[in-house]
Order: C-alpha cells, then structure tokens, then sequence
C-alpha cells in the first residue's frame, strides 16, 4: 500500500528531529569529557565552554552566514527578530555552562543531560502555551498532554534517584624502580667495593 501524503510530508521534519536527538544526546558526554580532558581541576570547565563558544561561532555564525549569501537573501534584519534570537542564542550559551557547572559539582552526566531534557521540554511546553494559547484556551488541552508531561518529570525524577553508581577509583600504582644500564651496574659496583673494603 502506497504511503499517504501525510506520512511523506511528515518524513522530512522527522528525519532533522531525530538528528538532533541523536547531536543533543550526544552533547553532553562530549561536554563532560572535553573539560575533563583540560587537565585543569580549576578552570578545565570554562576552557571547555571557550571551545563550546568557538564551535557556536562555527557552526551558528559562519555556516550561516555563508548560506544566506549564497542563496541570495536580503540583509533585512527586524529588531524585533534580532533581539529575540539574541536571547535565544543567550539562553542555550547560559544552558551549556549550567551543565558544565553541573558536571564540575560532581554531577553525573548521564543524570544532568537526563534531567535537562526531560524538563526542558515541559518549560517549553508550559511558555509556549502562555505566549501563543491553543485556539479553545488551556482547558481545550487534552488530557494525555498533561499526562506526557508529568511522565517527564517523573522520568527525571526516577533517573535521579536510581542513578548508576560512580565507578570506583582506581589504586595508584606501585612505584618501580626503573632498570639500570650494564654501564650504570658496572658503576655502581665499582662504588660499593671500596666501601665494602674500608667496613
């Protein structure tokens, strides 16, 4: 049977949607690991938001930026439109440093990215509802919407909760003595003879 024209009109959203669930789940890890890669227990976290900055300015900035050139567009820019995409941009840049700080206080970061994306969702939906009001107001919201967003919280609560536990620490490695030269052994003896002779 023929797919139907919803099915076909739907693939396309869903296909970027799924990219970035997989690029946002992945955000995370690379994120705890890049500041723990600094080697800097003090400032390993900023260093790494540096980076998170540069790749923005990469990929938000110049990717862009080379589009709208290539394409042709216009460089009318209302400020209405600018200022809100500005806080946009604001609020996702004070986002990842709240999860780098999260990591730094010894947050798990498969429970941090949980707990983020299980609530970011339910304060998105809960604003976008006040700024744009479905047509029949808030009591025409049906029922399992409500329930789809308590199951979130739930989820996140659950994953807090029963959080794997910290893999334990390694011991140190016992000091070795490294080996010596047949011409450092031929030394030493020679030393350690007239000792042995005057004793």
């Amino acid at each position: 049977m023929p797919p139907t024209s919803a099915a076909q009109s739907s693939a396309p959203w869903l296909s970027f949607a799924m990219l970035t669930v997989f690029c946002w789940g992945t955000y995370g890890i690379f994120l705890a690991t890049g500041s723990e890669g600094m080697h800097d227990p003090a400032n390993g976290r900023i260093k790494a938001f540096l980076f998170v900055g540069i790749a923005y300015f990469l990929a938000a900035v110049l990717a862009p930026l080379l589009i709208l050139v290539f394409s042709g567009a216009n460089w009318d820019y209302p400020v209405k439109g600018m200022a809100l995409s500005l806080i946009a941009g604001i609020v996702g840049a004070v986002g990842a440093l709240g999860a780098l700080l999260a990591f730094g206080a010894k947050g798990n970061p498969a429970v941090v990215m949980t707990i983020i994306f299980a609530g970011a969702p339910v304060v998105n939906a809960i604003i976008a509802l006040a700024v744009k009001p479905p047509a029949g107001g808030w009591a025409s919201v049906p029922i399992p919407f409500w329930i789809g967003m308590v199951c979130a919280v739930l989820g996140g609560a659950l994953v807090t909760k029963f959080k794997p536990a910290p893999p334990h620490g390694h011991k140190p490695a016992a000091a070795t003595v490294p080996a010596q030269s047949p011409a450092e052994q031929k030394a030493a003896t020679e030393q350690k003879a007239p000792a042995e002779q005057k004793a």
